[in-house]
């Protein structure tokens, strides 16, 4: 999914959510993107997160990857933080019995 932040943020102009099946998948992509941006010539990209492989995030100047187990992601919902609200879906209500597991 890719959210756009023109004009909303000064930080960067996109970000890029991303999931993984796991934390090596997740390290593994985050690896991967860091690689092909110095290859393309972006030069060497700060990425954090790869240690713990949750979430990860990838500076790439205008656009912020982040890349996610998919619990992870549900848990920060970061698409209902910055999407404007009169694009966003609704997200599904988390029952007592489905938040007490």
């Amino acid at each position: 999914m890719t959210i756009d932040l023109e004009g909303r943020s000064a930080f960067a102009d996109a970000f890029v959510i991303a999931n993984g099946r796991s934390g090596r998948h997740v390290a593994s992509m985050a690896e991967h993107l860091a690689r092909r941006l110095k290859e393309a010539g972006y030069g060497t990209r700060p990425v954090d997160g790869l240690p713990q492989g949750d979430w990860v995030l990838v500076d790439a100047g205008d656009v912020i990857v982040h890349i996610f187990r998919p619990e992870v992601r549900e848990y920060y919902n970061l698409e209902g933080m910055w999407t404007p609200r009169e694009t966003r879906k609704p997200r599904k209500a988390k029952t007592a019995v489905a938040a007490a597991r």
